[in-house]
């Protein structure tokens, strides 16, 4: 009689583990804060020179690791050293100018009002700050011209890799023209885009686990920021241009989370565009309270 008793008792059994277990992986599925749709990112710098000429030495190759500060490419500086020895001719010349205007206005200054009237006195003395204007401003000019000699050499903004590098010796750069880019080593972040049914779980400060599509490699984070706002395409200027049709089907949106990585391993290869699955762990405080 015990075994008319037992099976369907097991039977139960199984059959209330399984639709607790299928619950559970539903609930997991649909509102677990966890995306495979998740990206990294970087900063990537557009670099241009600040001067034009033409380019007399590329010191990278596509794809290096440079240091901040480090040369990239040289211009021709000839006529920016041409310019810096004109602009300190201009400069020696009013300050000459200035020297004499003001000994004049102070011989002026010197010399009894019976001699030298008061309007005398006073040209003489806006003649010598007007010098004095013009030596300042040749000053400036100087530096200027120094500045410009300096920026023929293109440096390295941050630390990181050279990108798309597409400058050549003999080619002409243009000032404020991007010729190549530099990956920021210190900017690698991953991009996470949740469903709207799973943000109530995601946390600022929660920790992340994020795992590469290449290899599996692990990762550690936490969650730095929610964006606020996504586009709607059925806006369009001023007005809203709503589809006059709908299709009854409902489809979740999806927000951008932006997660800090802690710390990136030397041996993880890390490049911008990179796929990865994102685990977001209970913890941290609610969006709201930023």
């Amino acid at each position: 009689m015990w075994k008319a008793i037992l099976r369907p008792t097991l039977t139960l059994v199984v059959l209330a583990l399984a639709v607790l277990a299928g619950r559970a992986l539903w609930s997991h599925y649909m509102y677990a804060p966890w995306t495979r749709d998740a990206r990294v990112r970087a900063d990537v710098i557009a670099i241009a020179p600040e001067v034009g000429g033409q380019v007399l030495d590329v010191a990278v190759v596509d794809n290096q690791i440079v240091r901040k500060g480090d040369v990239l490419f040289a211009i021709d500086p000839a006529r920016y050293r041409l310019a810096v020895q004109q602009a300190r001719a201009a400069l020696a010349a009013t300050r000459t100018e200035r020297a004499q205007k003001r000994a004049e206005a102070r011989r002026r200054a010197a010399v009894d009002t019976t001699v030298v009237s008061s309007e005398s006195r006073q040209s003489a003395q806006s003649t010598a700050e007007a010098a004095d204007a013009r030596a300042q401003q040749a000053e400036a000019m100087l530096a200027a011209a120094e500045l410009d000699l300096e920026r023929t050499k293109v440096r390295a903004p941050a630390d990181g890799w050279v990108t798309n590098l597409t400058v050549r010796p003999g080619s002409f750069a243009v000032a404020g023209h991007p010729m190549l880019a530099v990956v920021d080593a210190r900017s690698f972040r991953v991009e996470a885009y949740f469903e709207e049914t799973k943000l109530g779980s995601v946390r600022l400060g929660a920790p992340v686990d994020v795992r590469l599509m290449s290899g599996g490699a692990r990762l550690a984070g936490h969650v730095a920021s929610i964006a606020r706002a996504i586009g709607d395409p059925e806006v369009e200027g001023l007005l809203s241009n709503v589809n006059p049709t709908f299709h009854w089907v409902r489809l979740a949106q999806r927000i951008p989370v932006r997660i800090t990585l802690d710390e990136i391993p030397e041996r993880i290869m890390l490049a911008a565009g990179m796929t990865c699955t994102v685990m977001i762990h209970p913890g941290g405080e609610l969006a709201a309270a930023e």
